[in-house]
């Protein structure tokens, strides 16, 4: 295992401290699944590992005017065999009299999603994979040069090489930047504030034991996650900002940012209307041109394999994906054409689809 500045550091798009999990995807049934499988490995990790990950504290998803989008998760998530409830605005002002649901209709609640840590679960993954006698190097890497079919071996920042029979490229934001003729531009890191605000003193209406992840999936879609290990109530907009460079961008959260977070904190959720700001973030998504993944093997040789993609909603099928990742290199999967590069041309441009993610 190779990385440049380590597993879940600030610059990298799981370095946040938690990501939403949870099996709304409209249509999209593949995504869904993705989730499905997800969930009982997070558990299983836990497990293994010793290390709590995974808070199950159910995800809503609120429907605005256009709720085609929800109707469909429904569908797709009872499917897959996920528990899910559908909620209409008066159950849902009884359970959460702290939101305002105004231009909300109703609610898919998912009574098994909720939330991860994923600062903590990138640093498990190291520590179990040492455990199982891996080896693990901090270093910059560039990909070996390609003849006859193969990919030769890979130069470290420490001026070595290194030499593996199969080489998997899961690099984030940077995958772009490293493959820049196989992927360049149909990844682009996108620059994106995330807030945590402090709650009122002894209310814990805010908590994860009282309140779930959630998504507002009105025209502006906001989501946030309550708790975070007693670090304030985490809110972000979930819009594809501009372009980012994620190894020297400035991430100081903006005046404009912050204010118009505060609009809609006060308007959606009255009591935190003058909550005073604890932490903020800039991180990235790195948002694929239609906004879903690219699981696909390097198209001009057979032993590299390239990951990422992730869009803002990657790292919740960190699971179920490296499992699949590993039945592709071990020849028992095929890729999944909504996954495969050739899918995104290479001269496209344009934001990915907001609807992914």
């Amino acid at each position: 295992m190779l990385d440049a500045w380590g597993p879940g550091n600030s610059r990298a798009s799981s370095g946040d401290e938690t990501r939403v999990i949870r099996a709304s995807y409209g249509p999209n049934i593949v995504y869904t699944q993705l989730v499905a499988r997800s969930i009982p490995k997070w558990n299983e990790n836990e497990r293994r590992w010793r290390v709590k990950l995974f808070y199950p504290n159910g995800a809503l998803w609120m429907a605005a005017v256009d709720d085609s989008y929800e109707k469909a998760s429904i569908e797709n998530i009872r499917t897959a065999g996920l528990p899910v409830d559908v909620l209409e605005q008066v159950d849902l002002k009884h359970r959460y009299p702290q939101v305002n649901f105004e231009g909300l209709r109703w609610a898919v609640h998912e009574r098994q999603a909720g939330f991860l840590l994923a600062r903590r679960a990138c640093q498990a993954v190291l520590e179990g994979f040492l455990a199982e006698n891996g080896a693990y190097r901090q270093s910059q890497i560039t990909p070996g040069e390609i003849g006859g079919r193969k990919m030769k071996p890979l130069r470290l920042s420490d001026a070595s090489i290194l030499e593996a029979d199969v080489y998997v490229f899961a690099c984030g934001p940077w995958l772009g930047e490293l493959f820049p003729q196989e992927i360049g531009a149909r990844i682009t890191p996108t620059r994106q504030e995330v807030f945590y605000f402090g709650t009122p003193r002894g209310d814990v209406s805010f908590t994860e034991d009282q309140f779930p992840a959630w998504v507002d999936n009105s025209p502006t879609r906001f989501y946030g996650i309550p708790g975070n290990q007693w670090r304030g109530f985490k809110i972000a907009e979930d819009t594809p900002g501009g372009p980012f460079d994620p190894t020297t961008g400035d991430r100081m959260v903006t005046t404009e940012g912050l204010a118009s977070i505060r609009r809609y904190l006060a308007f959606r959720f009255p009591s935190m209307k003058d909550a005073p700001l604890l932490e903020s973030r800039v991180c990235q998504y790195e948002m694929s041109l239609d906004g879903g993944l690219i699981v696909d093997r390097h198209p001009a040789c057979d032993n590299a394999w390239l990951i990422g993609g992730g869009s803002g909603h990657g790292f919740k099928f960190g699971p179920a994906l490296g499992e699949h990742v590993g039945q592709l290199v071990l020849g028992k999967a095929s890729v999944n054409p909504q996954f495969a590069l050739a899918r995104i041309k290479a001269g496209a441009t344009g934001p990915g689809q907001r609807e992914r993610k």
